[in-house]
């Protein structure tokens, strides 16, 4: 515990100690202060969240202009504020909190965009393709770690951590790619259908095996209980699939009520907190499973514009923003630098080569899977929220988010500069 002296009050931070998978301490959780002969609680944390909206926002819009998306100005912004730049904002626990929030509002999201037909129409080009994206991109990311830190193999915890690695590697942001497409035309193309069946496969696919790896932090739990619990898991997500279809027709009746999307709400909280409290399953995927059964309903449309309300308002701006906010750039030393440059170039080689064979095997033309190899190059905020999901296991340490935020960026802003002038 802290004690401050101000101009005109003492100010008390009290730090609380984490457990030993967490490498980092959450500063300022408990903050009061003594002012005329009493405690008052500090409000300073308003005056934070309207920083961090406002920066967002604004960074955002300066990103759009330029054709970039705008989560690249929003990183960018948590990057500014946090400790490498101007140390404004340092990561709190409720900081963290509300951006885990913000994580599953983000998922959820992504299910409901889903379109399961197109899926099911192609569904064996785009698992082959799916595969291969996540297949060539895990090895890449693990290899990298790997001999670059010269891992020790009877270390299971680096050998992990290089596992992570890839895993981080294998996400893909439909969003980025889609509004590139679109511009262009190629949204309902050949090209355009493969990349989106695919990327959303791809994150089903890198999902499981983040849940996997996660569960493997544990040592004392075998693969067999992981399988199982994964097992029951699926036959529960099968069940509540059942019983929301069985109630389709009245939750489409009451399309466009209020008290629906409160439920619907409270449902995707229930469910992410059981993921990981009963199954040991990542919170994000339960979200994420929410959303897909959703995705099919009439009341789809109005359950998704009143859930990004407040996921555009206020809880993906602090997402963002925390994950820039821990990025310490300026421990970024030689060595980090070098290892952030070898896997960037990793995470867009291993994307191009894994879905453009993966395509190719499909029988697509050899310039279609080249687009489809860049079109899924993009990691936007699915490898964010993979990183930060690493993070809180200590899978991941903070030296790590530099070179991964620095991948993230650099894909994102590429991704739809060389479809443009690939596809024209």
């Amino acid at each position: 515990m802290g004690l401050k002296k101000g101009p005109n009050a003492w100010k008390i931070n009290a730090l609380i100690p984490q457990s030993a998978d967490v490498p980092k301490l959450n500063k300022t959780v408990l903050c009061v202060v003594y002012k005329g002969g009493k405690f008052m609680e500090d409000f300073s944390f308003l005056l934070t969240i309207a920083i961090i909206i406002l920066s967002t926002r604004f960074l955002g819009e300066a990103s759009e202009k330029v054709n970039m998306p705008q989560v690249v100005g929003a990183l960018i912004a948590g990057v500014i504020l946090g400790p490498s730049v101007l140390g404004l904002v340092s990561e709190t626990d409720f900081l963290s909190k509300t951006a885990e929030i913000g994580v599953i509002l983000l998922m959820f999201i992504a299910g409901l965009d889903t379109d399961l037909q197109e899926i099911k129409k192609n569904a064996v080009a785009f698992v082959v393709i799916a595969s291969c994206g996540v297949l060539v991109p895990l090895i890449g990311g693990f290899a990298t770690y790997y001999f670059y830190f010269d891992v020790d193999p009877g270390n299971f915890n680096e050998v992990l951590k290089a596992v992570f690695m890839g895993v981080v590697l294998t996400a893909t942001s439909v969003s980025i790619t889609v509004e590139a497409l679109r511009e262009m035309g190629k949204l309902n193309g050949p090209v355009g259908s493969a990349i989106l069946g695919a990327a959303v496969l791809d994150d089903i696919i890198g999902i499981i095996i983040l849940t996997i790896v996660t569960s493997m932090k544990d040592t004392s739990v075998s693969i067999g209980v992981v399988f199982l619990k994964i097992g029951l898991y699926i036959i529960a997500m099968g069940t509540m699939a059942f019983i929301m279809d069985k109630l389709k027709d009245q939750l489409d009746k009451g399309a466009g009520q209020r008290r629906i999307s409160i439920y619907v709400m409270a449902l995707v909280l229930i469910v992410s907190y059981a993921s990981e409290k009963f199954f040991g399953i990542a919170d994000i995927t339960g979200a994420y499973l929410v959303g897909v059964m959703l995705s099919t309903f009439k009341a789809r449309t109005d359950i998704a514009r009143k859930m990004t309300v407040p996921s555009y308002l206020f809880f993906s701006p602090i997402f963002f923003a925390s994950i820039g906010i821990k990025t310490e750039l300026d421990g970024m030393t030689k060595s980090f630098l070098i290892f952030s440059i070898l896997l960037l170039i990793v995470a867009v080689i291993s994307k191009i080569i894994g879905c453009g064979l993966g395509a190719k095997l499909c029988g697509y033309s050899a310039d279609d899977s080249f687009h489809i190899g860049i079109g899924m190059v993009s990691r936007g905020e699915v490898a964010l929220i993979v990183a930060q999901k690493g993070y809180s296991l200590g899978l991941l340490g903070g030296d790590l988010f530099s070179p991964i935020v620095l991948v993230v960026i650099i894909t994102t802003i590429i991704t739809p500069v060389l479809l443009k002038k690939l596809m024209k």
